[in-house]
């Protein structure tokens, strides 16, 4: 899978089903394996100024990843 086929799908949270927005980066150590997503809040939420700040989410939390949303576990 491409980063950019991830980047286009939805990031939600399976707890409360909230969407928190979409990866905008991602970080990669230096052996090459990705240390976490940045997920950018939704623009709407930026807007009023709800949500300001990117969520960084580790591979572990991702619980599912499906044809139009990744599923995550924040706790």
């Amino acid at each position: 899978m491409r980063v950019s086929d991830l980047q286009s799908k939805e990031v939600i949270a399976q707890n409360n089903g909230k969407n928190i927005g979409k990866i905008i980066d991602i970080d990669i150590l230096e052996n090459g394996k990705i240390n976490y997503f940045v997920v950018e809040p939704k623009k709407f939420l930026k807007k009023i100024n709800i949500y300001n700040n990117e969520t960084c989410i580790k591979l572990e939390q991702i619980v599912k990843i499906g044809e139009d949303v990744i599923l995550v576990d924040l706790h």
